[in-house]
């Protein structure tokens, strides 16, 4: 657990102890009070802000939810296209993604959005191979994952 956050929690618990209230307002009075100190102060802490890895967090769920949606009407309009020329296909995405963490929450992400499936890791952990329902261009969908979902876990993960 990060030293900033056993430090919100302690500075959280006193203020609930000094005050004799005991209640989860007190604290959550607490708690907001330590998260301001800690932003104020937090050129003397070594680690960057917890709270701003939580927004990136957050951010990653509702870009998660927005492709979501988007793919979703992406293969409802596949669906009902009069004439079927599809492209399916499988493309290797080089990724810069290093841990099992990383490389799991990518596939996991992939698989989850309707359209693309991840297929295999190499060996090495450095190419994903992604199934595609309907791919154009290699180039356009590696690019596609890497400003998207890529982006966004190696800032919450770094």
């Amino acid at each position: 657990m990060p030293l900033q956050i056993i430090l919100n929690l302690v500075i959280a618990i006193m203020w609930m102890f000094l005050g004799e209230t005991y209640t989860f307002v007190s604290f959550l009075t607490g708690y907001i009070i330590g998260a301001l100190l800690l932003f104020m102060l937090r050129r003397f802490i070594p680690d960057a802000f917890y709270l701003e890895r939580v927004w990136k967090m957050i951010k990653l769920v509702f870009l998660f939810i927005k492709e979501l949606l988007i793919s979703n009407i992406d293969i409802v309009k596949w669906v009902y296209k009069p004439n079927k020329d599809y492209k399916p296909g499988i493309f290797a995405l080089p990724t810069d993604l290093k841990s099992n963490w990383e490389i799991t929450m990518l596939t996991s992400l992939i698989s989850l959005t309707p359209g693309t499936l991840s297929v295999a890791v190499s060996e090495n952990n450095d190419t994903i191979y992604i199934h595609a329902m309907d791919i154009d261009d290699n180039e356009t969908a590696i690019e596609a994952i890497k400003t998207t979902f890529e982006n966004a876990i190696m800032e919450v993960t770094r």
